[in-house]
């Protein structure tokens, strides 16, 4: 079972592939309607079977297709189980989620996933980042109100030790960041960067954790950080803060942090202390952006539109900055990129997909924020709404 952040979620979005199979079913947890979720699974995964069956693919290619998802079918699979389950399959990906959201059954096969109910876990219930700081271990972590997931970073240093290399002219109170073990193909290590003489008000150890920083933050941001706007919280020895907030450069930390060593927390115990520091933060956001929207809105600027056939062509050619989709709801169609025609549909026809899904994937890739809401949150009392970039 695959940890959902939002990389996993990119990797589905950027999945363009025939077909893209996706499947979601609420679960029970307890009681005798727990029972009941293997014959839903069942069924949902026939109905998808009979879904590629009509797409032309003959019984022995369905079967093969759901050969891995007929696997997870054991008693131990549904002993650990949250709230919800979404499973994606195409030609080259299998991933599935226990999360701690109840979805509406659905089934979708297309050119790629519909991704939609998972946008009310990664952005109204929470995407915040945790930066762990300490002189000998630097680790970022993504999470969400339930979750958190370590991320590898490749280019960020890990360490004091491994940043930071001296020559002579450190002797002269003159700090130079020497070429890496990587090479001079490592971002965060160019040869020969001189930084200045050290501040009067602090000493040379704090100095060269200064540049240690500015290799993290410049790294960090070209690699995670650079489009987000989730909040990030900063962990570790309150004395390091504020050489951090000196170094960093994302507009989106967070003034407090999470104080001790972080070396000595787990992701889980990291988790439980950020939260009270996000919560507020993360609340706010949707109100904002929904509070921008109506003043624009109601300042006849243009950079509004709640109309479904503009908003979809929007979001495909990048104008669309935020975007709100409603919760549980489809807006089965097709949209030409060609002719920028958008014809809608009450029921789905052949070939059709979620407009308001295709929408949802266009703005995330193209840099923009996607809000999950109630259907009577949406503004206008529309299908869907977005405030433009121009």
């Amino acid at each position: 079972m695959a940890l959902l952040s939002t990389d996993e979620l990119k990797t589905l979005i950027q999945t363009v592939q025939r077909p893209c199979i996706s499947l979601y079913m609420p679960m029970q947890k307890a009681g005798p309607e727990i029972r009941q979720n293997p014959i839903r699974f069942k069924n949902i995964v026939r109905e998808a079977e009979e879904r590629l069956k009509e797409m032309g693919l003959d019984d022995e290619e369905t079967m093969e297709w759901f050969k891995q998802v007929h696997q997870l079918d054991t008693g131990n699979f549904w002993e650990n189980q949250d709230l919800g389950l979404a499973i994606y399959i195409s030609p080259e990906i299998f991933r599935y989620y226990s999360l701690p959201y109840e979805f509406q059954e659905l089934v979708v096969v297309n050119n790629h996933f519909h991704i939609k109910p998972l946008l009310h876990l990664l952005n109204n219930d929470g995407l915040f980042y945790i930066l762990a700081l300490s002189q000998n271990n630097i680790r970022f972590f993504e999470a969400t109100r339930y979750s958190i997931n370590e991320v590898e970073l490749q280019n960020v240093p890990k360490s004091l030790e491994e940043a930071l290399q001296y020559d002579e002219t450190a002797k002269e109170g003159q700090q130079r960041i020497a070429t890496s073990k990587g090479g001079t193909g490592n971002s965060f290590v160019q040869p020969g960067s001189f930084h200045g003489q050290g501040s009067p008000d602090r000493d040379r150890h704090q100095d060269d954790i200064l540049q240690f920083f500015h290799m993290v933050d410049a790294a960090l941001f070209d690699e995670k950080l650079r489009n987000k706007k989730a909040p990030l919280v900063l962990a570790g020895v309150e004395y390091l803060f504020p050489i951090y907030r000196e170094a960093n450069t994302y507009q989106h930390l967070v003034e407090e942090g999470i104080t001790g060593n972080p070396e000595n927390l787990k992701p889980e115990e990291l988790h439980a202390q950020a939260l009270p520091i996000v919560d507020p933060i993360l609340q706010q956001s949707e109100e904002l952006a929904l509070a921008q929207y109506q003043e624009l809105a109601g300042a006849g600027t243009g950079k509004t539109s709640h109309d479904i056939k503009d908003v979809i062509s929007s979001a495909y050619y990048q104008r669309v900055d935020s975007l709100f989709v409603p919760v549980g709801q489809q807006q089965w169609g097709h949209f030409d990129p060609e002719t920028m025609s958008v014809d809608l549909h009450a029921e789905p026809a052949a070939d059709d997909e979620d407009l308001l899904n295709f929408a949802a994937v266009y703005t995330i890739v193209n840099g923009g924020t996607v809000y999950a809401v109630e259907p009577e949150k949406v503004p206008d009392e529309a299908p869907v709404a977005a405030i433009y970039r121009y």
